[in-house]
């Protein structure tokens, strides 16, 4: 394997798979075995899951929703996530939910901070993308997705790997990142053997 700790960053959307809400047993079971077989490498993980597929905090504040009440019930979304994915999983890596215990931050924060704290050799964001494109490839067909790019390059063009926060701390303390897509069975073990699947971000 390439790296021997990481930071594992799930995206709590994709957790629901092709549901509008929750948990999807399927995506959740996926997952799991993926994360089983890349621990059973000897790679240790670490995994940060997000809450987008219960309650964020960011979006009931729009719906009239008190922020700090908002992110709270968004960390609270992130602990049922990590029980779920726990229970799932069964095996030696650690899960650490409840976001940075506090408003205002997001779980890309969480994880940039979390993965620091650790001494993460990389930070993987598994999202339900292929990596970093020029624009939303679920929105605009012509976006182009790049293989590698710079930190100052992602500021420059203004494009939205994670939160400003998170990219910053990220930047600072030299944590690459990853962004790849989860949801193909066998993607993490093939970021972790060092193939050249979704984007790297690097200074």
């Amino acid at each position: 394997m390439k790296y021997k700790r990481i930071l594992l960053k799930l995206s709590g959307e994709s957790l629901q798979g092709s549901q509008k809400y929750g948990l999807s047993p399927e995506v959740l079971q996926s997952y799991a075995e993926q994360i089983r077989a890349a621990a059973a490498t000897g790679v240790q993980i670490g995994i940060v899951i997000g809450g987008g597929n219960i309650f964020r905090g960011l979006t009931g504040a729009k719906k009239g929703f008190d922020r700090v009440k908002g992110d709270q019930m968004g960390m609270l979304a992130t602990i049922i996530n990590s029980l779920a994915l726990q229970s799932a999983e069964a095996g030696y890596v650690v899960i650490i939910g409840g976001g940075t215990s506090n408003p205002y931050f997001t779980t890309d924060s969480a994880s940039a901070l979390r993965g620091i704290e650790i001494e993460a050799d990389v930070m993987l964001k598994g999202t339900r993308v292929d990596g970093v494109y020029t624009a939303d490839p679920e929105k605009d067909p012509a976006a182009v997705k790049f293989d590698e790019i710079s930190f100052e390059e992602v500021l420059d063009r203004r494009l939205k790997v994670m939160d400003l926060t998170a990219f910053t701390l990220c930047r600072e303390n030299g944590l690459q990142i990853i962004v790849f897509d989860m949801d193909t069975p066998g993607n993490l073990g093939k970021v972790l053997a060092g193939e050249r699947i979704g984007t790297l971000v690097k200074k």
